[in-house]
């Protein structure tokens, strides 16, 4: 296990990035240091393009982006190549997975292909698949894993060869609720001297594990800060209501009803809404939480 790396950091200045006539990504800037960092934002908002632009599968059209290792040393992570390469691990939402490989010859090969040697890789495999709850399943054809098993595959594959920088998008996609809260801790655990970018939809997954959050929208950032930063941005705008079952819909046109559910004790629906004002008379204010903070930036564009 390496030390704690203190001084590492990624320094990303006004990265954008156009296709034709659409902009992806207009002057993204942020610092990375050891830790997750979440990424939000709808579709199109430009996560999956910073992502392949930061593995390096995609040119940027201006900006920069810089590393600097736990010596202090600073580098243009195009100048450093391969060397810069060899520091990620990569986890895509839709992985090129050999059907007729099995588990654990696929771990070979990937170890094989990142230059890991024979003993480091027969000491690390079994603790990743074993981490990732694939222990008992290393003899067992790719093609016939669930799509739940082969999400935790592309993720041991990531994490092969102690890479300093993890790049996850959509990590927790297709797990079932107790495989998700494993892999939640299971990178919680391994970001303390790691750099974490996590790309999801899936905002409990990263609310209370992630330093910062990055909400994108149309390729621009609109807030980065931790989250309860975020939540105290929209204290006093959640809003439980009771109403009765016929006035929902009127509710729902009306206001931002982010839940519905039915409240047996009362017979009625309670509901929950996203305003900056009181709805009714007899709304009670809410805790609020990131997801309703996603809500409330993202709620037209969803």
């Amino acid at each position: 296990m390496k030390a704690m790396v203190m001084d590492m950091k990624l320094t990303i200045q006004n990265i954008s990035k156009s296709y034709g006539a659409a902009t992806a990504l207009f002057q993204f800037t942020a610092t990375l240091e050891p830790g997750i960092y979440a990424l939000l934002g709808p579709n199109g908002s430009g996560k999956s393009t910073l992502m392949n632009i930061l593995t390096d599968n995609l040119k940027v059209d201006s900006g920069e982006i810089t590393y600097t290792d736990d010596m202090g040393r600073t580098e243009n992570v195009l100048d450093m190549g391969v060397r810069f390469r060899e520091k990620l691990g990569f986890m895509p939402q839709y992985p090129g997975l050999y059907q007729n490989f099995t588990v654990e010859r696929f771990m070979w090969y990937m170890a094989a292909l990142k230059g890991i040697g024979k003993a480091e890789s027969a000491r690390s495999i079994p603790k990743i698949l074993a981490a990732v709850e694939l222990d008992d399943v290393p003899k067992q054809k790719i093609g016939a894993l669930s799509g739940g098993m082969k999400q935790r595959l592309t993720l041991a594959q990531a994490i092969l060869g102690d890479p300093e920088i993890l790049i996850l998008d959509e990590p927790t996609a297709g797990l079932d609720p107790k495989q998700r809260i494993v892999i939640r801790n299971f990178i919680s655990k391994i970001s303390f001297n790691k750099i974490v970018l996590i790309a999801t939809h899936v905002v409990s997954d990263i609310e209370f594990i992630a330093k910062d959050i990055i909400l994108l929208k149309k390729g621009r950032i609109v807030d980065n800060a931790p989250p309860h930063i975020l939540t105290a941005k929209i204290d006093g705008k959640v809003w439980t209501v009771p109403c009765m079952e016929s006035e929902v819909q009127m509710m729902q046109e009306q206001f931002r009803v982010t839940n519905i559910a039915r409240d047996e004790k009362c017979g009625s629906v309670l509901l929950r809404i996203l305003s900056d004002e009181i709805p009714t008379g007899y709304a009670q204010t809410a805790a609020p939480t990131l997801e309703d903070y996603y809500l409330y930036v993202f709620g037209d564009a969803l």
